[in-house]
Order: structure tokens, then C-alpha cells, then sequence
């Protein structure tokens, strides 16, 4: 069983920046890994996906040109760096494993394995 462990969440002032990490228990090469959110009284929304072994990752509209995702197989990890936070991104950020990737969409739906998620909190 495929296991993510996310951390590198906290708190954060608006315009500040913060890194994700997702390390999985497994090598990520056949994998796509998602970045889902989800913030109170809402539903959970795909921010950005990127697959274990090529390129053409995914990003949500809001946070283009603002979050970059990467991984490293050497280390079975995905990293999600955030700068200029708003108070907009505040949510428990879960990662996520499945076995396909589009660079058009982020559907929940496709995605097998879950991270117990991390809170991220902008706030001045």
C-alpha cells in the first residue's frame, strides 16, 4: 500500500512563502502526484499535479505564476514551492497518487492514494 507523508506546512503573513514536500513510500516514476486543497465550508479544489517521469504539470488558474511544483526521484518527493501567499490559499493542503496526468485538469476523482494533508495558514 502506497503511503505520502506531506509536510512543511505552518504559518504564514500574505506575500510570504512557504514548501510543501510529499514524500512517498515508494518510487514515484509511474506515478501522477497531485496537490489538492481544502478550506473550511468548501470543497476540495486540485491546485497542481505533476507525474513521477515527464513533465507538462498542471496548475489551477489562482495560483499560476505564484506555485511551482518539482519532484526528485532520488528522494520519492514532490515539492510544492508557494510564494506570495494570500490569505485566499489558506487550507489543509493533502497530496495525493494516482496513475494519470493532465495538464488540463486535476480531477480528485483519479487519484488512489491520500496524504493525511497539512494546514497552511495566511494570516497577518
Amino acid at each position: 500500500q502506497l503511503e505520502l507523508v506531506e509536510s512543511g506546512g505552518g504559518s504564514v503573513q500574505p506575500g510570504g512563502s512557504l514548501r510543501l514536500t510529499c514524500t512517498l513510500s515508494e518510487k514515484l516514476d509511474m506515478y501522477c502526484i497531485g496537490w489538492f486543497r481544502q478550506a473550511p465550508g468548501k470543497e476540495r479544489e486540485g491546485v497542481s499535479s505533476i507525474h513521477g517521469s515527464h513533465d507538462s504539470p498542471y496548475y489551477m488558474d489562482s495560483v499560476k505564476g505564484r506555485f511551482t511544483i518539482s519532484r526528485d526521484n532520488a528522494k520519492n518527493a514532490v515539492y510544492l514551492q508557494m510564494n506570495s501567499l494570500n490569505v485566499e490559499d489558506t487550507a489543509v493542503y493533502y497530496c495525493a497518487a494516482g496513475f494519470v496526468c493532465s495538464p488540463y485538469a486535476l480531477p480528485a476523482g483519479a487519484f488512489n492514494y491520500w496524504g493525511q494533508g497539512i494546514q497552511v495558514t495566511v494570516s497577518s
